[in-house]
Protein backbone atom coordinates (compact mmCIF):
# COMPACT_ATOMS: atom_id res chain seq x y z
CA UNK A 1 0.00 0.00 0.00
CA UNK A 2 1.44 3.42 -1.39
CA UNK A 3 0.20 6.96 -1.00
CA UNK A 4 -0.13 8.99 -4.16
CA UNK A 5 2.65 9.84 -5.30
CA UNK A 6 3.58 13.61 -5.59
CA UNK A 7 5.05 15.72 -8.38
CA UNK A 8 8.93 15.13 -7.30
CA UNK A 9 10.01 17.26 -10.49
CA UNK A 10 11.49 20.90 -8.65
CA UNK A 11 9.75 24.06 -10.91
CA UNK A 12 12.09 24.86 -13.18
CA UNK A 13 14.30 27.41 -12.19
CA UNK A 14 16.57 30.70 -13.87
CA UNK A 15 20.03 30.47 -13.11
CA UNK A 16 21.08 33.01 -10.53
CA UNK A 17 22.60 35.96 -12.09
CA UNK A 18 18.86 36.00 -14.09
CA UNK A 19 16.87 35.63 -11.16
CA UNK A 20 18.38 38.83 -9.69
CA UNK A 21 17.93 40.96 -13.02
CA UNK A 22 14.57 39.78 -12.83
CA UNK A 23 13.90 40.40 -9.40
CA UNK A 24 15.47 44.03 -10.37
CA UNK A 25 13.33 44.46 -12.95
CA UNK A 26 10.11 43.80 -11.28
CA UNK A 27 11.01 46.06 -8.30
CA UNK A 28 11.63 48.81 -10.34
CA UNK A 29 8.71 48.07 -12.71
CA UNK A 30 6.30 47.35 -9.89
CA UNK A 31 7.39 50.18 -7.60
CA UNK A 32 7.11 52.84 -10.38
CA UNK A 33 3.63 51.60 -11.26
CA UNK A 34 2.82 50.98 -7.92
CA UNK A 35 3.64 54.54 -6.94
CA UNK A 36 2.14 56.33 -10.39
CA UNK A 37 -1.23 54.52 -9.29
CA UNK A 38 -1.40 55.55 -5.62
CA UNK A 39 -0.62 59.19 -6.54
CA UNK A 40 -3.46 59.42 -9.15
CA UNK A 41 -5.83 57.17 -7.02
CA UNK A 42 -4.94 60.35 -4.34
CA UNK A 43 -5.04 63.15 -6.90
CA UNK A 44 -8.35 62.30 -8.10
CA UNK A 45 -10.02 61.96 -4.79
CA UNK A 46 -8.41 65.53 -4.11
CA UNK A 47 -10.26 66.80 -7.27
CA UNK A 48 -13.69 64.80 -6.07
CA UNK A 49 -13.51 66.34 -3.07
CA UNK A 50 -12.55 70.14 -4.37
CA UNK A 51 -15.51 69.88 -7.15
CA UNK A 52 -18.39 67.57 -4.56
CA UNK A 53 -17.31 70.17 -1.45
CA UNK A 54 -15.98 67.85 0.22
CA UNK A 55 -13.05 69.68 1.31
CA UNK A 56 -12.66 72.33 3.82
CA UNK A 57 -10.71 75.28 1.38
CA UNK A 58 -13.71 74.30 -1.23
CA UNK A 59 -16.68 74.55 1.23
CA UNK A 60 -14.91 78.24 2.21
CA UNK A 61 -15.89 79.56 -0.57
CA UNK A 62 -19.83 78.45 -0.73
CA UNK A 63 -20.39 79.65 3.38
CA UNK A 64 -22.90 82.32 2.09
CA UNK A 65 -24.78 79.59 -0.60
CA UNK A 66 -25.79 78.25 3.14
CA UNK A 67 -28.64 75.93 1.10
CA UNK A 68 -26.38 74.18 -1.53
CA UNK A 69 -23.81 74.00 1.38
CA UNK A 70 -26.19 71.95 3.28
CA UNK A 71 -27.68 70.32 0.82
CA UNK A 72 -24.22 69.29 -0.81
CA UNK A 73 -22.86 68.13 2.23
CA UNK A 74 -25.92 65.84 2.83
CA UNK A 75 -26.73 64.68 -0.52
CA UNK A 76 -23.28 64.09 -1.68
CA UNK A 77 -22.28 61.04 0.54
CA UNK A 78 -25.41 59.30 0.13
CA UNK A 79 -25.14 59.54 -3.84
CA UNK A 80 -21.67 58.05 -3.24
CA UNK A 81 -23.01 55.45 -1.19
CA UNK A 82 -25.74 54.21 -4.02
CA UNK A 83 -23.24 54.82 -6.48
CA UNK A 84 -20.18 52.53 -4.47
CA UNK A 85 -23.53 49.91 -4.07
CA UNK A 86 -24.02 50.23 -7.84
CA UNK A 87 -19.86 49.55 -8.88
CA UNK A 88 -19.69 46.48 -6.50
CA UNK A 89 -22.99 44.87 -7.67
CA UNK A 90 -22.54 45.33 -11.17
CA UNK A 91 -18.94 45.56 -12.00
CA UNK A 92 -17.42 43.09 -9.55
CA UNK A 93 -18.07 39.50 -9.36
CA UNK A 94 -16.92 39.27 -5.69
CA UNK A 95 -19.58 41.60 -5.31
CA UNK A 96 -17.74 42.80 -1.90
CA UNK A 97 -14.54 45.41 -1.12
CA UNK A 98 -11.26 44.27 -1.48
CA UNK A 99 -8.45 45.50 0.52
CA UNK A 100 -5.35 44.20 2.81
CA UNK A 101 -7.21 41.20 4.25
CA UNK A 102 -6.70 39.78 0.70
CA UNK A 103 -3.36 40.41 0.10
CA UNK A 104 -2.12 38.90 2.96
CA UNK A 105 -4.40 35.71 2.26
CA UNK A 106 -3.42 35.38 -0.68
CA UNK A 107 0.53 36.06 -0.50
CA UNK A 108 0.28 33.34 3.06
CA UNK A 109 -1.59 30.84 1.27
CA UNK A 110 0.64 31.29 -2.06
CA UNK A 111 -2.92 31.85 -4.08
CA UNK A 112 -3.84 34.45 -7.34
CA UNK A 113 -4.70 37.80 -6.20
CA UNK A 114 -8.41 38.08 -6.83
CA UNK A 115 -9.45 38.80 -10.57
CA UNK A 116 -8.58 41.79 -12.02
CA UNK A 117 -11.99 42.89 -12.50
CA UNK A 118 -13.10 42.90 -9.35
CA UNK A 119 -9.82 44.86 -8.25
CA UNK A 120 -10.63 47.72 -10.46
CA UNK A 121 -14.07 47.63 -9.72
CA UNK A 122 -12.90 47.56 -5.56
CA UNK A 123 -10.67 50.45 -6.40
CA UNK A 124 -13.03 52.34 -8.71
CA UNK A 125 -15.46 51.95 -5.57
CA UNK A 126 -12.81 53.73 -2.78
CA UNK A 127 -12.24 56.18 -5.43
CA UNK A 128 -15.88 57.43 -5.32
CA UNK A 129 -15.98 56.78 -1.46
CA UNK A 130 -13.23 58.77 -0.79
CA UNK A 131 -14.39 61.43 -2.80
CA UNK A 132 -17.63 61.67 -1.71
CA UNK A 133 -16.83 62.31 1.15
CA UNK A 134 -17.39 58.56 3.00
CA UNK A 135 -15.14 58.12 6.55
CA UNK A 136 -13.20 56.05 5.22
CA UNK A 137 -9.18 55.48 4.74
CA UNK A 138 -7.19 55.73 1.46
CA UNK A 139 -4.19 53.95 2.46
CA UNK A 140 -6.11 50.34 2.01
CA UNK A 141 -6.98 50.82 -1.47
CA UNK A 142 -3.22 52.42 -2.10
CA UNK A 143 -2.28 48.79 -0.53
CA UNK A 144 -4.72 46.99 -2.64
CA UNK A 145 -3.85 48.82 -5.68
CA UNK A 146 -0.20 48.28 -5.25
CA UNK A 147 -0.49 45.06 -4.69
CA UNK A 148 -3.07 43.89 -7.58
CA UNK A 149 -0.34 45.40 -9.73
CA UNK A 150 2.29 43.13 -7.79
CA UNK A 151 -0.27 40.28 -8.52
CA UNK A 152 -0.04 40.78 -12.05
CA UNK A 153 3.44 39.48 -12.61
CA UNK A 154 2.12 35.73 -11.99
CA UNK A 155 0.66 35.33 -15.25
CA UNK A 156 4.60 36.02 -16.73
CA UNK A 157 5.58 32.27 -15.51
CA UNK A 158 9.11 33.45 -15.16
CA UNK A 159 11.45 31.11 -13.86
CA UNK A 160 11.98 32.68 -10.50
CA UNK A 161 10.71 31.06 -6.51
CA UNK A 162 8.66 33.03 -4.68
CA UNK A 163 7.96 36.11 -7.16
CA UNK A 164 4.29 36.11 -7.22
CA UNK A 165 4.27 36.85 -3.11
CA UNK A 166 7.20 38.92 -3.82
CA UNK A 167 6.22 41.07 -6.57
CA UNK A 168 3.01 41.85 -4.53
CA UNK A 169 5.36 42.67 -1.34
CA UNK A 170 6.83 45.23 -3.86
CA UNK A 171 3.74 46.76 -4.87
CA UNK A 172 2.76 47.12 -1.21
CA UNK A 173 5.97 48.92 -0.29
CA UNK A 174 5.89 50.88 -2.95
CA UNK A 175 2.28 52.47 -2.03
CA UNK A 176 3.05 52.62 1.39
CA UNK A 177 6.45 54.53 0.91
CA UNK A 178 4.42 57.24 -1.58
CA UNK A 179 1.77 57.71 1.04
CA UNK A 180 3.98 58.76 3.53
CA UNK A 181 7.03 59.47 1.79
CA UNK A 182 8.93 57.14 4.28
CA UNK A 183 10.58 53.89 1.90
CA UNK A 184 11.83 52.40 5.24
CA UNK A 185 8.08 52.34 6.77
CA UNK A 186 6.89 50.71 2.84
CA UNK A 187 9.37 47.73 3.29
CA UNK A 188 9.16 47.50 6.96
CA UNK A 189 5.12 47.24 5.60
CA UNK A 190 5.58 44.81 2.92
CA UNK A 191 7.32 42.21 5.42
CA UNK A 192 5.33 42.87 8.90
CA UNK A 193 2.26 42.58 7.21
CA UNK A 194 2.23 41.25 4.18
CA UNK A 195 5.08 38.26 4.11
CA UNK A 196 5.00 37.88 7.54
CA UNK A 197 8.84 37.26 7.93
CA UNK A 198 12.29 38.45 6.43
CA UNK A 199 14.61 37.09 3.70
CA UNK A 200 17.16 38.33 1.96
CA UNK A 201 15.41 37.12 -1.40
CA UNK A 202 12.56 39.62 -0.24
CA UNK A 203 14.32 42.33 0.89
CA UNK A 204 16.37 43.53 -1.95
CA UNK A 205 13.58 43.61 -4.30
CA UNK A 206 11.25 45.16 -1.64
CA UNK A 207 13.95 47.52 -0.66
CA UNK A 208 14.40 48.81 -4.56
CA UNK A 209 10.22 49.11 -4.83
CA UNK A 210 10.18 51.14 -1.86
CA UNK A 211 12.95 53.52 -2.91
CA UNK A 212 11.45 54.27 -6.58
CA UNK A 213 8.22 54.87 -4.71
CA UNK A 214 9.84 57.59 -2.80
CA UNK A 215 11.94 58.89 -5.66
CA UNK A 216 8.64 59.13 -7.78
CA UNK A 217 6.91 60.68 -4.78
CA UNK A 218 9.04 62.98 -3.04
CA UNK A 219 12.06 63.61 -5.87
CA UNK A 220 10.02 63.58 -9.25
CA UNK A 221 6.18 64.81 -7.98
CA UNK A 222 7.24 66.56 -4.75
CA UNK A 223 4.30 65.43 -2.50
CA UNK A 224 3.87 67.11 0.36
CA UNK A 225 4.37 65.71 3.71
CA UNK A 226 1.54 64.49 5.83
CA UNK A 227 2.24 66.92 7.95
CA UNK A 228 5.39 69.03 9.58
CA UNK A 229 6.23 69.16 13.00
CA UNK A 230 8.88 71.03 14.88
CA UNK A 231 9.52 69.84 18.35
CA UNK A 232 12.32 70.62 20.70
CA UNK A 233 12.39 67.25 22.06
CA UNK A 234 10.67 65.67 26.08
CA UNK A 235 11.62 67.79 28.63
CA UNK A 236 10.71 65.86 31.89
CA UNK A 237 11.40 62.06 32.61
CA UNK A 238 7.75 61.42 34.22
CA UNK A 239 6.19 62.50 30.60
CA UNK A 240 7.16 58.54 30.01
CA UNK A 241 4.94 57.01 32.10
CA UNK A 242 2.02 59.29 30.77
CA UNK A 243 3.00 57.72 27.21
CA UNK A 244 2.78 54.39 28.39
CA UNK A 245 -0.40 55.34 30.09
CA UNK A 246 -1.37 56.79 26.92
CA UNK A 247 -0.76 53.82 25.10
CA UNK A 248 -2.81 51.70 27.08
CA UNK A 249 -6.14 54.07 26.85
CA UNK A 250 -5.36 54.05 23.20
CA UNK A 251 -5.47 50.13 22.73
CA UNK A 252 -8.89 50.42 24.88
CA UNK A 253 -10.06 52.82 22.02
CA UNK A 254 -8.10 50.49 19.30
CA UNK A 255 -9.97 47.25 20.35
CA UNK A 256 -13.38 49.28 20.85
CA UNK A 257 -13.31 50.80 17.21
CA UNK A 258 -12.52 47.37 15.85
CA UNK A 259 -14.96 45.07 17.69
CA UNK A 260 -17.65 48.06 16.16
CA UNK A 261 -16.53 47.85 12.82
CA UNK A 262 -16.83 43.75 12.96
CA UNK A 263 -20.34 44.17 14.79
CA UNK A 264 -21.82 46.76 12.23
CA UNK A 265 -20.78 44.57 9.70
CA UNK A 266 -22.40 41.63 11.29
CA UNK A 267 -25.40 43.58 11.92
CA UNK A 268 -25.66 45.06 8.40
CA UNK A 269 -25.92 41.65 6.94
CA UNK A 270 -28.37 40.38 8.81
CA UNK A 271 -30.74 43.78 8.36
CA UNK A 272 -33.27 43.91 6.40
CA UNK A 273 -31.95 47.33 4.66
CA UNK A 274 -31.28 45.64 0.87
CA UNK A 275 -27.69 45.67 0.30
CA UNK A 276 -28.02 48.05 -2.89
CA UNK A 277 -28.79 50.90 -0.14
CA UNK A 278 -26.76 50.12 3.02
CA UNK A 279 -23.60 52.46 1.72
CA UNK A 280 -26.13 55.61 0.91
CA UNK A 281 -27.93 55.51 4.25
CA UNK A 282 -24.55 54.97 6.27
CA UNK A 283 -23.46 58.08 3.73
CA UNK A 284 -26.37 60.07 4.96
CA UNK A 285 -25.37 59.54 8.32
CA UNK A 286 -21.88 61.06 7.85
CA UNK A 287 -23.94 64.26 6.09
CA UNK A 288 -26.10 64.98 8.54
CA UNK A 289 -23.23 64.86 11.12
CA UNK A 290 -21.32 66.82 9.07
CA UNK A 291 -23.41 69.62 8.66
CA UNK A 292 -22.86 70.31 12.33
CA UNK A 293 -19.14 68.30 12.65
CA UNK A 294 -17.87 68.47 9.27
CA UNK A 295 -14.29 67.43 10.22
CA UNK A 296 -16.10 64.12 9.86
CA UNK A 297 -15.81 64.24 6.17
CA UNK A 298 -13.27 62.03 4.25
CA UNK A 299 -9.63 61.73 5.02
CA UNK A 300 -9.81 64.40 7.63
CA UNK A 301 -5.75 65.54 6.81
CA UNK A 302 -6.47 68.77 7.79
CA UNK A 303 -8.07 68.20 11.24
CA UNK A 304 -4.99 65.33 11.74
CA UNK A 305 -2.51 68.17 10.96
CA UNK A 306 -4.71 71.00 13.06
CA UNK A 307 -4.43 68.47 15.93
CA UNK A 308 -0.53 69.09 16.49
CA UNK A 309 -1.07 72.71 17.23
CA UNK A 310 -2.06 74.04 21.14
CA UNK A 311 -5.69 75.23 20.84
CA UNK A 312 -6.69 74.57 17.38
CA UNK A 313 -9.50 72.53 19.25
CA UNK A 314 -11.10 72.29 22.59
CA UNK A 315 -11.28 69.34 24.74
CA UNK A 316 -15.43 69.15 24.56
CA UNK A 317 -14.62 69.53 19.80
CA UNK A 318 -11.74 66.69 21.05
CA UNK A 319 -14.40 64.30 22.51
CA UNK A 320 -17.32 64.94 20.13
CA UNK A 321 -14.54 64.18 17.04
CA UNK A 322 -13.19 61.03 18.11
CA UNK A 323 -16.33 59.38 19.17
CA UNK A 324 -18.42 61.10 15.85
CA UNK A 325 -15.35 59.72 13.66
CA UNK A 326 -15.18 56.42 15.54
CA UNK A 327 -19.14 55.19 15.16
CA UNK A 328 -20.03 57.13 11.47
CA UNK A 329 -16.14 55.06 10.34
CA UNK A 330 -17.76 51.67 11.68
CA UNK A 331 -20.83 52.67 10.32
CA UNK A 332 -19.78 53.26 6.66
CA UNK A 333 -17.26 50.46 6.26
CA UNK A 334 -20.12 48.07 8.36
CA UNK A 335 -22.68 49.37 5.83
CA UNK A 336 -20.59 48.67 2.65
CA UNK A 337 -18.18 51.96 1.83
CA UNK A 338 -15.17 50.97 0.21
CA UNK A 339 -11.91 52.04 2.23
CA UNK A 340 -9.20 51.50 4.87
CA UNK A 341 -9.15 51.67 8.46
CA UNK A 342 -5.36 52.95 8.22
CA UNK A 343 -6.35 56.74 7.80
CA UNK A 344 -9.36 56.91 10.01
CA UNK A 345 -7.37 55.26 13.03
CA UNK A 346 -4.70 58.10 12.49
CA UNK A 347 -6.79 60.93 12.90
CA UNK A 348 -8.88 59.40 15.55
CA UNK A 349 -5.97 58.30 17.48
CA UNK A 350 -4.41 61.61 16.76
CA UNK A 351 -7.35 63.61 18.29
CA UNK A 352 -7.24 61.28 21.35
CA UNK A 353 -3.65 61.92 22.35
CA UNK A 354 -4.66 65.81 21.54
CA UNK A 355 -7.52 65.18 23.75
CA UNK A 356 -5.28 63.52 26.74
CA UNK A 357 -3.05 66.15 26.13
CA UNK A 358 -5.51 68.70 26.58
CA UNK A 359 -7.00 66.89 29.87
CA UNK A 360 -3.39 66.90 31.52
CA UNK A 361 -2.90 70.66 30.97
CA UNK A 362 -5.95 71.41 32.18
CA UNK A 363 -5.22 69.69 35.30
CA UNK A 364 -2.08 71.43 35.63
CA UNK A 365 -0.53 68.66 38.21
CA UNK A 366 2.46 67.22 35.66
CA UNK A 367 4.27 69.69 33.27
CA UNK A 368 4.53 68.47 29.78
CA UNK A 369 6.38 68.96 26.87
CA UNK A 370 3.36 70.62 24.22
CA UNK A 371 0.31 68.31 22.83
CA UNK A 372 2.17 67.21 19.68
CA UNK A 373 4.00 64.02 21.01
CA UNK A 374 1.29 63.51 22.61
CA UNK A 375 -0.91 63.54 19.62
CA UNK A 376 1.90 61.83 17.95
CA UNK A 377 1.79 59.12 20.18
CA UNK A 378 -1.81 58.55 20.60
CA UNK A 379 -2.22 58.71 16.56
CA UNK A 380 0.48 56.15 16.34
CA UNK A 381 -0.63 53.95 19.52
CA UNK A 382 -4.06 53.70 18.12
CA UNK A 383 -3.02 52.75 14.18
CA UNK A 384 -0.76 49.97 15.34
CA UNK A 385 -3.10 47.18 16.79
CA UNK A 386 -5.39 47.87 14.02
CA UNK A 387 -3.01 47.49 11.12
CA UNK A 388 -0.52 44.90 13.81
CA UNK A 389 2.29 47.02 12.38
CA UNK A 390 4.01 48.23 15.58
CA UNK A 391 7.17 48.50 13.56
CA UNK A 392 5.97 50.22 10.84
CA UNK A 393 4.24 52.90 12.59
CA UNK A 394 7.03 53.36 14.63
CA UNK A 395 9.10 54.36 11.35
CA UNK A 396 6.85 56.40 9.87
CA UNK A 397 6.65 58.60 13.15
CA UNK A 398 10.95 58.96 12.68
CA UNK A 399 10.79 59.45 8.58
CA UNK A 400 8.05 62.09 9.04
CA UNK A 401 8.95 63.73 11.92
CA UNK A 402 13.04 63.10 11.29
CA UNK A 403 13.17 63.44 15.43
CA UNK A 404 14.19 60.81 17.67
CA UNK A 405 12.89 62.23 20.43
CA UNK A 406 9.38 61.68 19.61
CA UNK A 407 10.11 58.46 17.70
CA UNK A 408 11.06 57.33 20.97
CA UNK A 409 8.00 58.63 23.01
CA UNK A 410 5.79 57.15 20.21
CA UNK A 411 7.83 53.95 20.72
CA UNK A 412 6.77 53.49 24.34
CA UNK A 413 2.87 54.54 23.76
CA UNK A 414 3.32 51.68 20.88
CA UNK A 415 4.55 48.74 22.85
CA UNK A 416 2.18 49.22 25.56
CA UNK A 417 -0.47 50.03 23.29
CA UNK A 418 0.20 46.61 21.40
CA UNK A 419 0.42 44.59 24.57
CA UNK A 420 -3.06 44.97 25.58
CA UNK A 421 -4.83 45.00 22.23
CA UNK A 422 -2.75 41.89 21.12
CA UNK A 423 -3.69 39.62 24.16
CA UNK A 424 -7.82 40.81 24.08
CA UNK A 425 -8.60 41.14 20.34
CA UNK A 426 -5.62 39.44 18.25
CA UNK A 427 -2.74 40.50 15.99
CA UNK A 428 -4.57 43.35 13.94
CA UNK A 429 -8.48 43.73 12.00
CA UNK A 430 -7.05 42.05 9.06
CA UNK A 431 -6.26 39.21 10.88
CA UNK A 432 -9.88 38.64 12.48
CA UNK A 433 -11.40 38.97 9.51
CA UNK A 434 -8.88 36.91 7.73
CA UNK A 435 -10.05 33.92 10.43
CA UNK A 436 -13.36 35.09 10.31
CA UNK A 437 -13.48 33.81 6.73
CA UNK A 438 -11.93 31.06 7.30
CA UNK A 439 -7.83 31.47 6.78
CA UNK A 440 -6.99 32.06 10.84
CA UNK A 441 -3.34 33.07 11.17
CA UNK A 442 -3.10 33.09 14.86
CA UNK A 443 -1.40 29.99 15.43
CA UNK A 444 1.33 30.38 12.60
CA UNK A 445 1.49 30.26 8.85
CA UNK A 446 1.87 26.14 8.89
CA UNK A 447 -0.90 25.66 11.04
CA UNK A 448 -3.00 27.88 8.98
CA UNK A 449 -2.06 26.32 5.43
CA UNK A 450 -2.84 22.94 6.81
CA UNK A 451 -6.59 24.31 7.90
CA UNK A 452 -7.16 25.62 4.74
CA UNK A 453 -6.10 22.24 2.65
CA UNK A 454 -8.61 19.40 2.10
CA UNK A 455 -7.97 16.56 3.12
CA UNK A 456 -9.08 15.62 -0.87
CA UNK A 457 -5.78 17.04 -1.84
CA UNK A 458 -4.32 14.08 -0.31
CA UNK A 459 -6.49 11.04 -1.42
CA UNK A 460 -4.51 8.10 -1.55
CA UNK A 461 -4.65 5.60 -4.99
CA UNK A 462 -4.56 2.03 -5.69
CA UNK A 463 -7.11 1.00 -3.10
CA UNK A 464 -9.61 -2.24 -3.50
CA UNK A 465 -12.87 -0.35 -4.91
CA UNK A 466 -16.15 -2.47 -4.81
CA UNK A 467 -20.12 -2.10 -5.15
CA UNK A 468 -22.35 -4.65 -3.25
CA UNK A 469 -23.72 -5.54 -7.19
CA UNK A 470 -20.34 -7.75 -7.06
CA UNK A 471 -20.15 -11.39 -5.88
CA UNK A 472 -18.53 -10.68 -2.34
CA UNK A 473 -15.94 -13.83 -3.14
CA UNK A 474 -14.51 -12.18 -6.41
CA UNK A 475 -14.12 -8.93 -4.68
CA UNK A 476 -12.12 -11.12 -1.74
CA UNK A 477 -10.35 -12.37 -4.59
CA UNK A 478 -9.06 -9.06 -5.25
CA UNK A 479 -7.97 -7.94 -2.03
CA UNK A 480 -6.16 -11.20 -1.41
CA UNK A 481 -4.40 -10.21 -4.75
CA UNK A 482 -3.54 -6.76 -3.57
CA UNK A 483 -1.83 -5.11 -0.24
CA UNK A 484 -4.81 -4.17 1.25
CA UNK A 485 -6.51 -5.38 4.10
CA UNK A 486 -9.53 -3.84 3.58
CA UNK A 487 -12.02 -2.60 0.89
CA UNK A 488 -14.04 -0.12 0.88
CA UNK A 489 -17.48 -0.76 -0.83
CA UNK A 490 -20.52 0.87 -2.41
CA UNK A 491 -23.81 0.76 -2.82
CA UNK A 492 -25.66 0.37 -6.05
CA UNK A 493 -26.20 4.66 -5.97
CA UNK A 494 -22.40 4.78 -5.30
CA UNK A 495 -23.16 6.01 -1.72
CA UNK A 496 -20.61 4.45 0.89
CA UNK A 497 -21.90 1.06 2.45
CA UNK A 498 -18.97 0.27 4.37
CA UNK A 499 -15.52 -1.79 4.76
CA UNK A 500 -14.94 -5.56 3.72
CA UNK A 501 -12.03 -6.87 6.16
CA UNK A 502 -9.72 -9.56 4.91
CA UNK A 503 -9.87 -11.44 8.03
CA UNK A 504 -13.54 -11.81 7.64
CA UNK A 505 -15.27 -14.64 6.54
CA UNK A 506 -18.79 -13.64 6.14
CA UNK A 507 -20.25 -14.70 3.05
CA UNK A 508 -22.70 -11.99 2.42
CA UNK A 509 -22.88 -8.55 2.11
CA UNK A 510 -24.88 -7.62 5.19
CA UNK A 511 -22.76 -10.03 7.60
CA UNK A 512 -19.79 -8.72 6.19
CA UNK A 513 -19.76 -4.80 5.89
CA UNK A 514 -18.14 -3.27 8.40
CA UNK A 515 -18.77 0.77 9.62
CA UNK A 516 -15.35 2.09 9.59
CA UNK A 517 -13.77 3.53 13.08
CA UNK A 518 -13.50 7.15 11.36
CA UNK A 519 -14.65 8.98 8.01
CA UNK A 520 -13.79 11.62 6.90
CA UNK A 521 -15.94 14.36 4.41
CA UNK A 522 -15.05 16.47 2.09
CA UNK A 523 -14.87 19.24 4.59
CA UNK A 524 -12.55 18.14 6.40
CA UNK A 525 -9.00 19.66 6.66
CA UNK A 526 -5.60 17.83 6.73
CA UNK A 527 -5.28 19.55 9.69
CA UNK A 528 -8.41 18.23 11.31
CA UNK A 529 -7.07 15.13 9.92
CA UNK A 530 -4.17 14.99 11.67
CA UNK A 531 -5.51 15.66 14.61
CA UNK A 532 -8.47 12.63 14.29
CA UNK A 533 -5.86 10.30 13.66
CA UNK A 534 -4.26 9.75 16.72
CA UNK A 535 -4.95 6.27 17.56
CA UNK A 536 -5.84 5.00 14.67
CA UNK A 537 -5.36 1.98 13.73
CA UNK A 538 -6.05 0.64 9.62
CA UNK A 539 -4.84 1.21 5.82
CA UNK A 540 -6.81 4.31 5.09
CA UNK A 541 -10.09 6.53 5.82
CA UNK A 542 -12.99 6.77 3.53
CA UNK A 543 -13.18 10.48 2.61
CA UNK A 544 -17.27 10.86 2.11
CA UNK A 545 -19.23 13.16 0.26
CA UNK A 546 -21.01 15.15 2.92
CA UNK A 547 -24.53 15.84 1.18
CA UNK A 548 -24.78 12.68 -0.97
CA UNK A 549 -23.40 10.23 1.12
CA UNK A 550 -20.22 9.19 -2.28
CA UNK A 551 -17.45 7.97 -1.85
CA UNK A 552 -14.87 10.57 -2.78
CA UNK A 553 -11.95 8.09 -1.73
CA UNK A 554 -9.59 7.61 1.13
CA UNK A 555 -6.96 8.19 2.46
CA UNK A 556 -3.70 6.83 4.65
CA UNK A 557 -2.30 8.10 7.22
CA UNK A 558 0.71 7.95 5.71
CA UNK A 559 -0.48 10.48 2.94
CA UNK A 560 -1.43 12.99 5.83
CA UNK A 561 1.90 12.83 6.88
CA UNK A 562 3.02 13.58 3.77
CA UNK A 563 1.14 16.57 3.07
CA UNK A 564 2.38 17.85 6.50
CA UNK A 565 5.89 17.57 5.76
CA UNK A 566 6.03 18.55 2.22
CA UNK A 567 4.17 22.10 3.74
CA UNK A 568 6.88 22.33 6.75
CA UNK A 569 9.36 22.11 3.50
CA UNK A 570 7.91 24.47 1.37
CA UNK A 571 7.82 26.96 4.20
CA UNK A 572 11.48 26.15 5.13
CA UNK A 573 11.97 26.94 1.45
Amino acid sequence: MTAAPGNTAGPRMAHPAHRAVILTLCALVVGALASLAAIGLTDAVLWLNDRLLIAPRARVQYEASRVVMALATVLVPAAGGLIVALILRYLSRARRPLGPPDVIEAVQFERAMPPLRDGLASTLAAMVSLGFGASVGQYGPMVYLGAMLGGTVRRLGLAVPNLPAIAVACGVAAAISTAFNAPIAGLVFAHEVVLRHYSTQAFAPTTVAAATGYVFANVIFERPALFLLQFDGVRHGHEFVLFAILGLLCAVLAILFMRLILRIAAHAAASPIPALLRPMVAGLAVGLTALWLPDVLGIGKEALRFATIEGAFGAGELAILVLAKLVLTALCIGFGFVGGVFSPALLIGILFGALFWTALDASALLATSGVAVYAICGMMALTSPVIGAPLTTILIVFELTRNYDITIAAMVAVVFSNLISHRFFGRSLFDVQMARRGADLSAGRERARLQAMPVTDCLTRGMVLAGTGEAIGAVRARLAASDWNEAYIRDDAGRFAGVLRAADAAADWDSALHKPALTFDDTTTVLEAMQALRGFVGDAIPVIERDSGRLIGVVSEAAVIEAYLDMSQTLRR
